[in-house]
């Protein structure tokens, strides 16, 4: 069968339905409404007033503020389901901005509101500790209050949100554009196909060595003919983050997103000091794969590469099946989760020029569902990208089902990834127990390592380049073939002489959209957190069983509750302390230590 699209009949029936306008005009009479609350109510208000009452506008701040997000995300993830898959789509892509000048606005209500809450932190516990909406929100406030100090004056912040349409959002939407309309004839199995940029990323993991070197030979030609327009969207987007950081009093980069992964620099330092000692162990794998071909170091084409055997490809269905059968397992309440996903068309799986590469699981908060996107091509590989994704919306799934509201689901990175290692680890555990022949044992161990490595040593990698990028922008923009010379170089430090210096892959930057978010930099490391933390609650699961779950489901509904380390602690986890990386990091090791070995 074909992979399917995904169904949001039920969010809205199309963009002209009358819900959607509708709802449109009711997030923007709310906006105005918020802010007529703001000035005559609120700004009234100062660390002077009585407890009470700082108590009741909290309350009702943070209840306007959540009915707002909960219509204003919905909107944004219905008009990104069109553009995310078909980017060819005018009306889609006209409505998206004409909203996005509503978010806008948006963000300039909360800069008055996270202005007004840091200015009156100093007595917020008196009056969060009397209860009410104030108090059930008291960590997104205490929060909202301690981030207020690295805000710019309210007429700056405001500016700056205005000008991000023609700024920051812009250079994303040009770079998510050009990369997902780019395609490339490729001739495979006898016939010349028009390929989109995704389908012929995938071609890396063809079993044809002779494909995978012409995949990559064309996938070069195909960045050099764009890289300049994405290069400016990188400049564009890296020069606003840095001249906001400025303005803003951030220390560097790495600032804002520390404090957006709810860690501190300590943590980030013992992790990623702990991720380099594994190096060494990654580089021992890439040589012995790299001796598979005949070589002594891995070109960037072999990388991906399958090798044992293993005479499995996957049809939708069948995965969807083996997927629910092995989730039940481990909680038949998320085997059911599953069920419904693939039931109700949450998934869209299908190949298609104008469709974004890669995968993502979305939220729909209004109908309490999320939608995943991805690529699926019958591999084991794709097969555990729908379980990670899987993972994701199960984590919605359970914050949604504790009636959490938006203010109490916004999870760190750090913390989003607990739900999706846990569901990739459930399925390929499972694989692995059904296997007894040491070539088909042999090909699952490298579906596991080509991503481990890719969150370990890649992660690593992409770390390296975004830094130097930010240091670098702020003397001079980067042209194109510099960007390619740092990611080169980036790769050397960490894939080391296990990667064959002639090939490897200088335009990485390109089509990874993680750095194209302007109010989200450094998208890397907190992957390499979320896998790590991942396999040690994965350990504590097969010390405890079942007993594990409630705590764990518990632990999924409240990760927007609570910094990670608070969180981490629950299960006894240290996350400042190397060893706790380390012993995770050995897991790898021990997958590593049996793939060489046969």
């Amino acid at each position: 069968m074909t992979p399917p699209r995904w169904d949001l009949s039920n969010v809205y029936t199309g963009l002209k339905a009358p819900e959607l306008a509708e709802d449109i005009a009711w997030v923007k009479a709310e906006t105005k409404a918020l802010e007529d609350f703001y000035r005559q109510e609120l700004s009234k208000l100062d660390a002077d007033s009585p407890a009470q009452a700082l108590n009741a506008a909290i309350s009702s701040m943070v209840d306007r503020l959540n009915a707002l997000m909960e219509k204003a995300s919905t909107i944004s993830a219905y008009f990104h389901s069109f553009i995310s898959t078909d980017s060819y789509n005018q009306e889609a892509m006209r409505m998206d901005s004409q909203f996005d000048q509503v978010m806008v606005e948006i963000n300039k209500v909360n800069v008055l509101l996270e202005t007004w809450t840091g200015r009156v932190k100093a007595v917020l516990p008196a009056a969060l500790a009397l209860g009410g909406s104030a108090g059930e929100h008291a960590f997104a406030v205490m929060e909202v209050a301690e981030q207020s100090q690295y805000l710019m004056s309210e007429e700056k912040e405001i500016l700056s949100s205005e000008l991000s349409l023609s700024g920051s959002n812009a250079w994303s939407k040009l770079q998510g554009t050009v990369t997902s309309q780019k395609t490339v004839d490729f001739e495979l199995e006898g016939e010349v196909q028009t390929l989109p940029m995704p389908a012929l990323i995938n071609l890396y993991s063809h079993p044809d060595e002779e494909v995978r070197k012409r995949a990559y030979t064309a996938e070069f030609e195909a960045w050099e003919s764009v890289k300049e327009p994405l290069a400016a969207s990188m400049n564009g987007i890296k020069g606003w983050v840095n001249t906001l950081n400025k303005h803003r009093g951030r220390k560097d980069a790495l600032h804002a997103p520390i404090d957006q992964a709810r860690i501190d620099r300590e943590t980030l330092e013992v992790m990623m000091a702990a991720m380099k000692e594994s190096f060494p162990t990654f580089r021992r794998y890439f040589k012995a794969k790299a001796a598979r071909f005949g070589g002594e170091a891995l070109p960037w084409w072999n990388l991906f590469a399958p090798t044992g055997k293993l005479d499995k490809s996957y049809t939708f269905t069948e995965a969807a099946e083996f997927i629910q059968a092995n989730f039940d397992k481990f909680s038949p309440d998320l085997s059911a989760f599953a069920q419904t996903a693939f039931d109700h068309n949450w998934i869209d799986a299908e190949q298609r020029p104008g469709k974004r590469g890669g995968a993502f699981c979305m939220s729909v908060p209004a109908v309490k569902e999320s939608r995943i996107l991805c690529n699926f091509d019958g591999s084991l590989d794709q097969v555990m990208t729908i379980a990670h994704e899987l993972g994701h919306g199960y984590h919605n799934y359970n914050m949604f089902q504790a009636g959490k509201t938006p203010l109490q689901r916004q999870t760190p990175m750090t913390m989003a990834e607990t739900a999706s290692i846990m569901c990739e680890t459930i399925v390929f555990n499972a694989v692995m127990e059904t296997i007894s022949d040491p070539q088909a044992e042999l090909a699952l161990l490298e579906t596991a390592l080509i991503s481990d490595a890719q969150v370990i040593v890649d992660i690593y990698s992409r770390f390296l380049f975004e830094k130097e990028v930010f240091e670098r922008r702020e003397k001079s923009e980067l042209s194109a073939d510099e960007l390619c010379e740092i990611m080169e170089d980036a790769q050397s430090q960490t894939y080391g002489e296990g990667l064959d210096p002639a090939y490897r892959h200088k335009f990485m930057w390109t089509w990874k959209p993680h750095y194209y978010y302007a109010g989200l930099s450094f998208y890397n490391f907190p992957y390499a957190f979320g896998m790590l933390f991942g396999v040690g609650l994965y350990a504590i699961y097969q010390q405890r069983g079942a007993d594990f779950i409630p705590d764990y489901k518990q632990l999924l509904s409240s990760t927007g509750e609570a910094p990670a380390a608070e969180l981490a602690a629950r299960f006894d986890i240290d996350i400042r302390s190397k060893a706790f990386w380390a012993d995770s990091l050995a897991v790898v090791g021990e997958r590593i230590n049996r793939y060489c070995e046969l």
